[in-house]
């Protein structure tokens, strides 16, 4: 009779040292996804309630047919020319609160760094704290609360959401305008600053060409978010096409929330091609 030796036996069941750690893991995530759950009170059985699924079956047939008359069109046209002018002109606004904190707050263009082996003094780091405290704070709060807030100080209209995603987005492009930036090789950036080139100079030609693909593929993303939050904050009176839909939803207008529903996709998928064109000519 065969007889199988222990070094048989123990390759037939190979151990996993990394099985233990997983499990803890996945109990860890459990444990703090539960109460989540509770906290949430999600109940996914609302949805298949039959008084829940007739209201919205009707509320849904109401979209059918689209509106099409012409004048609803004329004025679908130019929410819609109102809500890309609302993401066009925010992005702008918050380009140029991102560019200026970034060049503050990166390491790779810390000039005691050059002056000290690539190490930046504690007074260096201590400047970019609070440009960093402050990207922090603009990206916080989201859009729809700063436009709440310029709706009330400056009235109803286009100028409260330009503002509002002026402010969210400035936060969020300097932070990944800096990360960014320090991940390219800061070689040549301080070259040029040991060189004595200013620090605009070395972003220039020593950062730039590295991340330039990288920083307008994230800001075309960005754009494209923009075009989505601009129609989410027309329903706080911030203008565009998602005040139209607001105003719609409350006629019971189901035919012109669908025809600005599929112009809202129409926008999202434009955007999407268009940052698609970019990063095939920059790649």
């Amino acid at each position: 009779m065969l007889t199988r030796s222990p070094s048989a036996a123990g390759a037939a069941a190979p151990h996993d040292p990394a099985a233990l750690p997983r499990l803890l893991l996945t109990v860890l995530a459990v444990a703090l996804l539960w109460p989540g759950l509770s906290l949430s009170e999600l109940n996914l059985a609302v949805l298949f309630d039959a008084g829940n699924a007739a209201t919205m079956g009707s509320f849904v047939a109401a979209f059918w047919p689209p509106e099409h008359g012409g004048e609803f069109l004329a004025l679908l046209g130019r929410a819609t020319l109102e809500t890309l002018a609302i993401a066009t002109a925010g992005m702008a606004l918050a380009w140029l609160i991102a560019v200026p904190c970034a060049l503050a707050a990166t390491r790779v263009l810390s000039v005691s760094a050059v002056t000290r082996g690539g190490r930046p003094r504690w007074w260096s780091a201590a400047l970019r704290g609070p440009v960093r405290a402050l990207l922090i704070v603009l990206r916080s709060i989201p859009e729809i609360v700063w436009a709440l807030l310029f709706v009330r100080a400056v009235g109803l209209g286009p100028t409260a959401g330009v503002l509002a995603i002026a402010i969210t987005y400035g936060g969020m492009l300097g932070k990944v305008y800096a990360e960014i930036c320090e991940s390219v090789d800061p070689r040549p950036a301080r070259a040029l600053l040991a060189a004595g080139s200013p620090r605009l100079a070395a972003f220039a030609y020593g950062v730039l060409p590295n991340a330039a693909a990288e920083m307008l593929s994230y800001t075309v993303y960005r754009w494209e978010c923009a075009i989505r939050a601009s129609v989410v904050m027309g329903f706080v009176g911030a203008g565009g096409l998602g005040q139209q839909i607001d105003l719609s939803m409350r006629m019971f207008a189901g035919g012109e929330v669908a025809s600005m529903l599929l112009t809202f996709f129409a926008l999202v998928l434009l955007a999407d091609q268009f940052s698609r064109l970019l990063r095939s000519r920059l790649t």
